[in-house]
C-alpha cells in the first residue's frame, strides 16, 4: 500500500481525478487529496472526501490540526504526488516557483526524494506554447516525472495534443514508478 497525494487543479477534465481516486483507493492505497479552488468549481469536496476517507486541503490557511500541511504532506506523508489534471496556469506557476496556493507551497517543499508526477490537461495551443512546453522542461530537469497528454477530442471541441490520459493509464503510470523506487 502506498500513500499518494493527489493534486487536483482546475479543468474541464478533473472529473476524472474522481475515477482515479476511486481506482487508487480500491488498489489498496491511501490517498488525501490536495484541490485548487479552480478544481472545486469542477468536483465539489464531498466528491474527494468520500472517495478518499480522508479530508480534502485546498487552502493553506484552513487546515485544522495541521498548520504546516505543505511540509507534512509533501515530505513527511505522502510516498508520490500526483497532479491530476495540471492545468497551464499550475504548470507555469511551479516551474516560476510561485506558491501562492497550497499546491505551489507543496511544491516548493518537495525534495524529489519521491515521485512529483505531473499531468497536463489542456488546449492543444496552450499545451503547445513555449511557455508551458519551457515550463514542462523545466521540471522535467528538476526531477518531475510528465505523463504526457494524450490526442484526441478536447473539451472545447478541438481535436489534438492536450487531453487528460485515461484515469487507468495514469494509475498504470503510477504504478509504475511506484513499483521502480
Amino acid at each position: 500500500m502506498s500513500k499518494i497525494l493527489l493534486c487536483v487543479t482546475g479543468s474541464i477534465s478533473c472529473y476524472k481525478a474522481a475515477e482515479l481516486l476511486s481506482l487508487l483507493v480500491k488498489n489498496g492505497n491511501e490517498v488525501k487529496v490536495v484541490a485548487t479552488e479552480d478544481a472545486l468549481r469542477f468536483v465539489g469536496k464531498a466528491t474527494f472526501e468520500g472517495l478518499s476517507k480522508n479530508k480534502l486541503y485546498a487552502d493553506m490557511w484552513t487546515n485544522e490540526g495541521e498548520p504546516i500541511a505543505h511540509i507534512t504532506l509533501s515530505q513527511k506523508w505522502a510516498d508520490a504526488i500526483m497532479v491530476y489534471p495540471a492545468s497551464a496556469d499550475t504548470i507555469n506557476k511551479l516551474a516560476a516557483g510561485i506558491a501562492d496556493n497550497l499546491l505551489g507551497a507543496l511544491f516548493l517543499a518537495n525534495n524529489f526524494q519521491k515521485p512529483f508526477v505531473i499531468s497536463p490537461a489542456m488546449n492543444s495551443n496552450m499545451f503547445l506554447h513555449p511557455a508551458t512546453q519551457k515550463s514542462l522542461q523545466t521540471l522535467k530537469d528538476w526531477g518531475a516525472k510528465i505523463l504526457e497528454p494524450a490526442q484526441g477530442h478536447l473539451a472545447c471541441g478541438d481535436a489534438g495534443v492536450g487531453r487528460l490520459p485515461e484515469p487507468a493509464e495514469a494509475f498504470k503510470f503510477l504504478k509504475g514508478i511506484l513499483g521502480a523506487k
